[in-house]
């Protein structure tokens, strides 16, 4: 049975996703140590969440219906947050479904390339190749800024330039003139979507405020890093209103489930918002004590800049740290497979106690290894 199974599916599969590996979430990759009986509970410091889990009320009024595609509740208060109109907003499945969606809106598969700039967030590549568009790449400088000029060099060759800032995993934001120059580079040949997943954490860079003026300008946001509702999988697409529809035309005709819309729009509100910004100032806190501390641990470097909710990292002595961290049950993530980030690894910034725990057992690793050397 398994063998006639094995034909079907290697005789129907498109041929574009025969190659590719399922996507090593944060959570997949250690998913069997959260049935593990052990009394030593896992802290997970690996996929940029946030520490806090706020409370929330459901009513189960409407859930013999169908919930509204838009619900309003969600897009008249996210708008009202981030200062533009309800008719450049998109709520969608975390900000992960965004970037499909303009993807399949925008490329035809076989045919359009998107451009990257790793180091980078993974999903911008993943969800091309899954959909069968083209991936060019222009690789960060040295110093994590923009390669101007390679970005140049690709226009009409892609129809996407994907840009993260507070770029993950590297902290970095983009200086803004350098955002000024591939939009105006890529008008009239290219949107350019500015992934600002983090942007709580930077809120004064924020390009929000530029959809008026930039017709090729996309900006993704979500609720899982600084609201704490990364379980909640809602993210938002801001663009001017005809990219908007066009989007509208290609997402499910019910992607936001009426539980979902209800803890948004709790999350959004006055109170909402408030718990937000003192929660992010407390991650901001720890997180300088994190650096202040790690600086002075064995060979560790920090890398990048700290514009988010995560440190990045070297030490020569990166595989071993990180498996004396497993072995403790202490999950961070590991970023060495990335372009110019050899021996490099990520740390979410956690509660004070996290965030000890963690710093507790850097230091007894390096102290380990000079016992031993």
């Amino acid at each position: 049975m398994s063998n006639r199974v094995g034909s079907l599916i290697d005789k129907l599969v498109c041929e574009n996703v025969k190659a590719l590996v399922p996507y090593e979430s944060a959570r997949r990759l250690f998913a069997a140590s959260e049935n593990n009986q052990d009394a030593q509970q896992p802290v997970w410091l690996n996929a940029n969440e946030s520490p806090y889990a706020n409370e929330y009320s459901v009513s189960s009024e409407f859930f013999n219906r169908y919930p509204d595609c838009q619900p309003s509740s969600v897009i008249n208060a996210y708008a009202k947050f981030a200062g533009i109109s309800n008719k450049q907003l998109l709520v969608s499945r975390g900000a992960d479904e965004g970037i499909e969606l303009l993807i399949r809106a925008f490329c035809t598969p076989g045919q359009d390339k998107i451009l990257i700039c790793p180091p980078t967030y993974g999903m911008y590549a993943i969800s091309a190749e899954t959909a069968n568009v083209g991936i060019e790449k222009a690789p960060l400088n040295a110093d994590f800024s923009l390669d101007i000029e390679t970005i140049k060099s690709f226009k009409d060759q892609v129809n996407l330039v994907f840009i993260c800032s507070p770029n993950n995993p590297t902290g970095t934001g983009v200086a803004p003139q350098q955002i000024e120059q591939v939009l105006n580079h890529f008008a009239g040949s290219a949107l350019v979507v500015v992934d600002e997943a983090y942007i709580e954490f930077d809120a004064s860079n924020s390009w929000a405020n530029k959809l008026e003026q930039y017709d090729n300008l996309v900006i993704l946001r979500t609720l899982s890093k600084a609201f704490a509702l990364a379980g909640l999988r809602c993210g938002f697409t801001l663009a001017n209103a005809q990219i908007i529809h066009t989007l509208l035309k290609v997402i499910a005709p019910y992607p936001m489930p009426e539980p979902v819309a209800q803890i948004a729009a709790q999350a959004l509100s006055d109170k909402g918002l408030s718990t937000m910004q003192t929660q992010v100032s407390a991650i901001q806190k720890e997180k300088d004590l994190l650096k202040q501390s790690l600086i002075k641990m064995g060979d560790i470097q920090l890398v990048g800049d700290d514009k988010a909710n995560f440190i990045l990292f070297r030490t020569a002595q990166k595989q071993a740290l990180m498996d004396y961290l497993v072995s403790h049950k202490m999950f961070i993530r590991d970023q060495s497979k990335q372009f110019n980030l050899q021996n490099c690894l990520r740390i979410t910034v956690g509660s004070a106690e996290q965030n000890q725990q963690l710093l507790a057992l850097i230091s007894s690793f390096y102290q380990l290894q000079g016992n031993q050397s």
